[in-house]
């Protein structure tokens, strides 16, 4: 087994074996070229094979640059020993070869890419079976605490299409935490607070590393868009309470940039998978300020409307999830309401007919079904120009127009026009966002 044993490919110590692979990516960075010698390639991948199988203690199929005096059908096998990992996981975090692995993945060989990804995806995994350990890998505190750049460094894996793949799956891996998402989410260039110290009441500057995917989904090859979405959906999925705040506060960058670039993609799998995730994001419970934030914008409205239009049924369909949340809002703002009640016979007419061939989909049509009612429930152009008219007419006394307002309202909703508390029970896809 020339891998393991003898010469050039004998099993070499953890401490050797840091110092060496940080000395060779060292060198790769430093090389403008971008291209390897088969010497420098072979010991590149020699030492992050061996890597790979001290932390996962496998047999497996090694490729052709981990075994070049082997034969392509042999295996290797090696037991795993609890010290040997534990001695490699903090060696590699205190020889801080992480940092510079995670900056040339793109450079690597394919092969060897795949060994980098299962190392780092195997080192946030790793928790030590000691007494008083703590309940998180090791690597996570090191990198949120000390190298929060190795995670800026995995997020411009999507600069290029070699690494998109592979730094998508360690992300995907390590965002199983929350301090990795808040890394990502708070990430300011030049920022030295550490990550507990930040205020999350304070606005970010929108230079971060989250806002970069928004490039990558919408302007990256079809792969990179594919992965950088995949991972930018976990970030605002997976820890729910944490996003929540971040939106909410980030409201107004957050949502323009979504709309304009996301929601108007020319891709079409950009735009559906968008439309999808944020029709999500606003029927979280957890959501529900982001939610009520985002029905009060006309501009929203005329969007989503501007979804039921086009040409492709997918995103008719998607779009019908975000435009329901407006109709079936009880607080719509005026310019909102405004603009259901200047296109109620139109929407009238438009909703029955809309996506005919949906007719199995059950709970589809109770929702389709609940926003004609409630559309047909709206007042007329004439009688909310009326009722907005004896508001502002009100507003100009005192004393007696607050009462003069309340018993209007009541003479309105006695006429059948705005029917609030009367309106038909919310189908089971809307309870969870307005209830």
């Amino acid at each position: 087994m020339a891998f393991l044993f003898g010469g050039r490919n004998r099993q070499r110590s953890n401490s050797d074996l840091c110092r060496s692979t940080k000395d060779l990516l060292l060198k790769l960075e430093s090389n403008t070229d971008d291209r390897l010698t088969p010497r420098f390639e072979e010991d590149l991948a020699r030492n992050l094979g061996q890597m790979k199988l001290t932390l996962q203690g496998t047999s497996g199929m090694l490729s052709q640059s981990q075994c070049a005096c082997l034969d392509a059908n042999d295996q290797v096998e090696m037991e795993t020993s609890p010290q040997q990992v534990y001695q490699l996981v903090h060696l590699l975090m205190s020889e801080d070869v992480l940092l510079p692995l995670a900056s040339n993945i793109h450079r690597l060989p394919f092969e060897t890419r795949k060994d980098a990804q299962v190392i780092f995806s195997s080192l946030f995994r790793y928790k030590p079976n000691v007494p008083n350990a703590p309940p998180d890998p090791p690597v996570l505190s090191y990198v949120v605490n000390n190298r929060p750049d190795i995670v800026s460094a995995l997020c411009y894996g999507y600069d290029h299409r070699e690494s998109a793949m592979p730094c998508g799956g360690i992300l995907r891996e390590a965002l199983k935490y929350d301090s990795i998402c808040a890394t990502i989410l708070y990430d300011e260039p030049g920022r030295t607070t550490p990550l507990h110290q930040l205020d999350p009441n304070v606005k970010v500057s929108g230079q971060g590393i989250f806002w970069k995917f928004f490039e990558w989904i919408d302007k990256g090859a079809f792969e990179v868009s594919a992965d950088a979405f995949a991972t930018f959906r976990e970030i605002l999925i997976k820890h729910k309470q944490l996003v929540a705040h971040f939106l909410l506060v980030n409201f107004d960058h957050f949502i323009p940039l979504y709309n304009n670039t996301l929601l108007n993609s020319s891709s079409y799998v950009t735009k559906r998978q968008s439309i999808n995730l944020l029709s999500s994001l606003l029927l979280e419970r957890c959501n529900y300020s982001l939610m009520t934030r985002y029905v009060e914008s006309d501009a929203n409205l005329k969007l989503c409307m501007n979804l039921l239009r086009d040409d492709r049924r997918m995103i008719n369909y998607e779009g019908f999830h975000i435009f329901k949340v407006f109709v079936a809002n009880p607080k719509k703002s005026p310019s909102v309401l405004r603009i259901l009640v200047n296109n109620k016979e139109k929407l009238l007419k438009f909703l029955p007919g809309f996506l005919e061939d949906r007719k199995d989909d059950v709970q589809f049509e109770d929702e389709k079904a609940y926003l004609v009612r409630m559309i047909s429930a709206l007042p007329s152009p004439a009688q909310l120009n009326a009722q907005q008219a004896g508001q502002q007419g009100q507003g100009q006394g005192q004393g007696h127009g607050q009462q003069q307002q309340q018993q209007q309202q009541q003479q309105y909703q006695g006429q059948g026009h705005v029917q609030q508390q009367q309106a038909p029970a919310l189908p089971p896809g809307l309870e969870q966002g307005l209830r």
